[in-house]
């Protein structure tokens, strides 16, 4: 089950709904239950004499109750209250009834147990249930419930706006709320007169004690209430996972953001060392077009050096062919770097800055002379980047930290969630870099 963050009201009126119709149609239910029990003439458990047919005038007393008055014997015969009601009998109806004895009663009155002629009229069960405006009635039973479920619903989870839990230390208090308004929604319950199609509010009937529509507002009040309980482990659910992933986000970014940090100043001094070779020489030309190609990989590692998002390959091998002219002109013929990059794999994405800490490294680490140059390549091969270069040991070989390679792995763990593959033997060095599908 999940919650909508952004319209919970959808799911307050669906639950809503269902509710009203469970209470509803089981009501419905028992009432086509007791229907076909009359029509069977056994709806009084407790009728169990021999049925004798009885025609006479019935009286209904101030408190409900009526009593047919045979033309024959001038015995009496109970009509309980209830059959009063739904058949909707009045004093002066003319009745021809089945009757039975009261077992539970000895010496008691017969009662009648079903009609069978009204005022000259055969007596049809299946009218009380067939008024025109039937469906009506039930709509509107329907939409009554389903509003007060929503309206208890909303006041049980009910929270602040952008808080991070709601608000349950009032929770007995609003509790003691649902039960009141429960209360008032009882009394202003719609009781419908299957007979007559009439609807009045259980506050306007002569008996205040209606068991099904109390029967109704009890459990529309425990669903509410076992849903809010529901419902708030739910959002504390949803909120915790919320909160671990924004703070694993904000760790990885903080992460990522130290690790490209130590880039810039490797690149920085190497950059300067370069430079300063160039303004030695007087070669103002080659130190202009340096210049140029220094600016644009500053540019880059200035708008990429903090991102967090991958970057097109295209992207990365223009950087790369600037970071590269600067090596080719401090080299002069010493150095060739070769680009093999196939057309499909342009849209492809990989984390920024992940070629210069390689070129860096394959430069820094090999034995750069006139007979003996440096070859690099860099291309394309089964998904992944491919960056490989002559292993040609240095006299002095200088000591490295590593920092690159562990700083290009961690990134790509951090944003791919893949590890790159590294090669190495007595003649080739060689890295493998995953792309992924732009």
């Amino acid at each position: 089950m999940k919650l909508s963050t952004k319209s919970p009201i959808v799911s307050y009126t669906l639950v809503a709904l269902a509710i009203s119709l469970i209470v509803n149609f089981s009501y419905m239910l028992l009432m086509v239950v007791n229907q076909s029990a009359e029509i069977r003439g056994s709806k009084h458990p407790a009728d169990q004499g021999q049925a004798v047919t009885v025609e006479g005038t019935l009286s209904v007393s101030v408190d409900g109750f009526g009593y047919i008055v045979d033309n024959q014997s001038g015995d009496s015969i109970y009509v309980d209250r209830r059959s009063v009601r739904r058949l909707d009998l009045v004093s002066g109806d003319v009745l021809t009834i089945e009757a039975r004895d009261q077992a539970r009663y000895e010496g008691a009155h017969l009662i009648m147990s079903r009609l069978l002629v009204r005022n000259g009229q055969p007596f049809d069960y299946g009218s009380l249930y067939n008024s025109s405006d039937q469906w009506e009635v039930v709509i509107y039973q329907i939409i009554f419930y389903m509003v007060v479920s929503l309206l208890l619903l909303i006041l049980m989870t009910f929270r602040r706006t952008g808080g991070v839990q709601p608000i349950w230390s009032s929770f007995f208090t609003r509790s003691v709320v649902a039960v009141l308004i429960t209360a008032v929604a009882y009394l202003l319950s719609p009781v419908t007169f299957y007979h007559t199609g009439e609807v009045k509010l259980v506050c306007q009937t002569d008996h205040m004690l209606d068991f099904v529509v109390m029967l109704k507002c009890l459990f529309m009040l425990a669903v509410v209430l076992l849903y809010s309980q529901v419902y708030v482990l739910i959002y504390q659910r949803q909120q915790i996972i919320l909160e671990n992933e924004r703070l694993q986000n904000e760790n990885l970014t903080t992460r990522y953001n130290m690790l490209v940090s130590q880039i810039n100043p490797h690149f920085f001094f190497n950059s300067l060392n370069s430079l300063s070779m160039l303004v030695r020489e007087s070669d103002s030309k080659r130190a202009l077009e340096y210049i140029d190609q220094l600016s644009y990989t500053f540019r880059y590692i200035t708008q990429n050096g903090n991102n967090s998002e991958l970057v097109p390959l295209r992207d990365e091998i223009a950087f790369a062919e600037a970071y590269c002219y600067m090596f080719r002109i401090r080299y002069a013929d010493k150095i060739f770097f070769d680009f093999d990059i196939a057309d499909e794999y342009l849209d492809y994405q990989l984390p920024a800055l992940s070629l210069q800490p390689l070129i860096g490294n394959a430069v820094k680490h090999n034995a750069i002379t006139t007979k003996n140059p440096l070859r690099v390549s860099i291309r394309t091969e089964g998904g992944c980047l491919v960056i490989s270069n002559p292993v040609r040991p240095l006299l002095e070989p200088q000591v490295g930290t590593g920092t690159g390679l562990q700083n290009l792995s961690s990134r790509y763990e951090l944003m791919l969630d893949k590890k790159i593959e590294i090669e190495s033997n007595s003649e080739q060095f060689i890295v493998r870099l995953p792309l992924k599908r732009g």
